[in-house]
């Protein structure tokens, strides 16, 4: 999905699922693919990357990898908690096969009020960025608003110490429950 703010639920156990959106910018454009795994119920591995294209530039390829896992799954009415680690390597700041780019952990947290009606979701974390050679502390606070059965409203800000936020909303809507959704979200850096 395209909130950066993650939640604490895995895809389903013994299950596989796919990620995929574009990120359209004035000058620029991404196309993203995570497929993710659940193969004993309490572990989730996410493989995949994107390709990114800027006018005038060639195109870069980025992966990614990441491992999240929960203390306590999120229920209806109750609150979820859990932990991620990952790395992304950016293909033109990281030649040689032996790069693996900026290294991540968070914490995400959910909370379900209102029979799942409303959700609200928090991330902490820290990103070591490989160029700059710089540990960020990362944020973000995230919802989904239950608008109709299979239609959600989204909205979500988040960021780092060292920048200015961003923000998004848009909306999420379950084509088939539980197994295709849609989403469309329009976002910025706030004062960028």
């Amino acid at each position: 999905r395209p909130f950066v703010t993650d939640d604490a639920r895995l895809s389903t156990a013994g299950s596989c699922q796919v990620e995929a959106w574009a990120r359209v910018y004035q000058h620029s454009h991404e196309l993203w693919a995570l497929p993710a795994c659940n193969p004993w119920g309490n572990f989730e591995l996410t493989f995949g990357g994107s390709l990114a294209k800027t006018d005038g530039q060639n195109a870069t390829l980025d992966s990614a990898i990441q491992a999240k896992t929960l203390f306590r799954a999120l229920k209806t009415n109750d609150w979820g908690l859990g932990m991620a680690l990952g790395k992304i390597s950016h293909s033109d700041l990281n030649p040689g096969p032996n790069q693996y780019g900026n290294t991540y952990g968070y914490i995400p947290a959910s909370l379900s009020l209102w029979d799942d009606d409303l959700i609200l979701h928090a991330n902490i974390g820290v990103l070591h960025d490989k160029e700059s050679k710089r540990n960020n502390m990362t944020w973000g606070l995230g919802s989904e608003i239950k608008l109709k059965p299979n239609l959600l409203g989204v909205a979500e800000i988040y960021g780092d110490n060292r920048s200015n936020p961003y923000i998004q909303l848009g909306f999420r809507y379950s084509v088939i429950p539980n197994l295709f959704q849609v989403d469309s979200t329009y976002g910025q850096q706030i004062d960028g």
